[in-house]
């Protein structure tokens, strides 16, 4: 059995990953109304606040490579919950990460994020998530047509970041590519660094000789 699953269907058309062998098997099969939060940070509050109850689908978006920008790890969530008791009968589902340390039914890597107009960004509070990691699928209840017209909602946090994280934000993929950096012309991050290191090869040989 693969410890790390990878799902898909509307709720992720390009992908997520869950950690199988951290899940009760009780919650391998689950549907519930979601939570949805713009940031960690408004997660964690709300759990603090008492505001999750059984059964809740916690959605928290605009945290991966492009949405953060940089994708940090939800750990402090899947915490919050340990402590209110509420971890294995809660779910929680991101554009962000999640570290090999995970417990629980948490799903991460959402692809495309919300902040690449994935489905994740349309999903809104009570919307009905149904998961269910054997036939590796995630789903929102809505019908293709529904999902399809609905649009984007609105992103309410404000976080400021520096020039060097906007650039950023303008020039990564998302998850599924590895979250890779590429420049507007469409040439990988990569082969930039490789010119500068044979760059750097050829002055190096010079110096020498």
């Amino acid at each position: 059995v693969r410890e790390i699953e990878e799902l898909r269907r509307c709720a992720a058309q390009d992908g997520c990953v869950v950690k199988r062998s951290a899940v009760d098997p009780s919650m391998l099969k689950h549907s519930g109304p979601a939570r949805v939060f713009d940031s960690e940070d408004e997660a964690i509050a709300a759990i603090y606040d008492g505001q999750i109850k059984d059964g809740d689908v916690v959605v928290i978006r605009y945290e991966g490579p492009r949405g953060g920008p940089g994708m940090r790890e939800m750990y402090l969530t899947l915490k919050m919950l340990v402590g209110q008791g509420l971890a294995k009968s809660t779910a929680v589902i991101t554009d962000g990460r999640f570290s090999g340390g995970t417990s629980g039914l948490s799903i991460g890597h959402i692809s495309p994020e919300a902040a690449s107009g994935g489905a994740i960004g349309k999903i809104k509070d009570g919307d009905i998530i149904v998961i269910d990691i054997p036939s590796r699928s995630i789903n929102v209840k809505l019908t293709d047509e529904e999902l399809a017209a609905r649009p984007m909602q609105p992103l309410k946090r404000n976080r400021v970041v520096s020039k060097a994280l906007q650039h950023y934000a303008k020039s990564v993929s998302s998850a599924d590519e590895q979250g890779k950096m590429i420049q507007e012309t469409g040439e990988k991050f990569e082969v930039i660094l490789e010119k500068i290191s044979e760059l750097s090869e050829i002055r190096a040989g010079s110096s020498i000789a």
